[in-house]
């Protein structure tokens, strides 16, 4: 597909995968804009920068105007803006908890795509591509939230992908796993923390910082996402790296009682459980 003159909008793009993603699109030949909350500093940037909170309507509707003022145009939304709580059991976040985690992951996207939907309608053409993860598909033990607002980003992208194209319009999910950026550093503790899970709770956090260590980098899903966005039939679906593409093909045809052993295995989460129960009671 033809992409000098199209532009670009990239929540989330101050650092990681949205910075790259910015990057990468810049390259392909895209008038890039980049959002953060901090309005990081469009000097040292290829991008442009627009200061945007995915939470807050009259953020995400100002930034928006801004773009369409200056460029006329909005060809690609990339929705990447999102964090994550630190491995920890379900019941350590609150309902609060839970509700910032789905307002930024889920509702932040929501909210960007409604506000961009009406331009492109209007104009018969644009690509929404929505950053999820393997956890969309394949729940992580200790991250269910995290887990629960990836699985609404697939439900949502896959049937706004059908409403979409009657008006021209194509969305697309990427799906990495593991990435070495700086994403860990940035997690909210739970805010509810109970000791049952302290042991297993550290073993696990332990884990993910050893696998997001040997990662891959955030450039392979900047390079998935110019693939979708420049494809003349683009998928609904698209895995970034070789774990991710593992992954997606043992959620398809391997047994779940296998999944499920080998997941338990790689957060050795056998041991640990069964440390834990050996253990007296902290109430005792």
């Amino acid at each position: 597909m033809k992409i000098n003159g199209k532009t670009a909008l990239v929540t989330g793009a101050s650092s990681g995968i949205g910075a790259a993603t910015a990057e990468r699109l810049v390259d392909a030949g895209y008038k890039v804009y980049g959002t953060s909350r901090r309005g990081a500093e469009t000097g040292r940037r290829a991008f442009e920068m627009l200061s945007l909170d995915v939470t807050r309507d009259a953020s995400v509707e100002a930034a928006v105007s801004e773009m369409l003022r200056v460029e006329g145009r909005i060809d690609l939304l990339v929705n990447n803006a999102g964090f994550s709580v630190a491995p920890a059991g379900a019941e350590e976040s609150s309902i609060e908890q839970a509700r910032s985690i789905f307002d930024t992951n889920f509702f932040g996207m929501v909210r960007m795509t409604r506000a961009v939907v009406p331009h492109m309608r209007h104009r018969g053409t644009g690509r929404i591509i929505n950053i999820g993860s393997v956890l969309g598909f394949l729940p992580m033990p200790y991250g269910a939230l995290y887990a629960a607002s990836k699985h609404a980003i697939e439900g949502y992208s896959e049937s706004l992908d059908h409403e979409l194209r009657t008006w021209g319009i194509r969305v697309s999910v990427i799906e990495p796993a593991y990435m070495k950026t700086q994403f860990d550093a940035h997690f909210l503790e739970a805010d509810s923390k109970l000791d049952e899970y302290r042991d297993v709770r550290a073993a696990v956090g332990k884990r993910l910082k050893e696998v997001m260590a040997a990662a891959d980098r955030p450039g392979v899903v900047a390079d998935v996402v110019v693939q979708a966005a420049s494809a003349a039939r683009p998928k609904l679906r698209y895995t970034a790296g070789g774990l991710a593409n593992r992954l997606r093909l043992l959620r398809r045809f391997a047994p779940a009682a296998v999944i499920d052993a080998g997941i338990r295995k790689d957060l050795q989460l056998g041991t640990t459980v069964g440390a834990l129960r050996a253990m007296p009671a902290h109430n005792a």
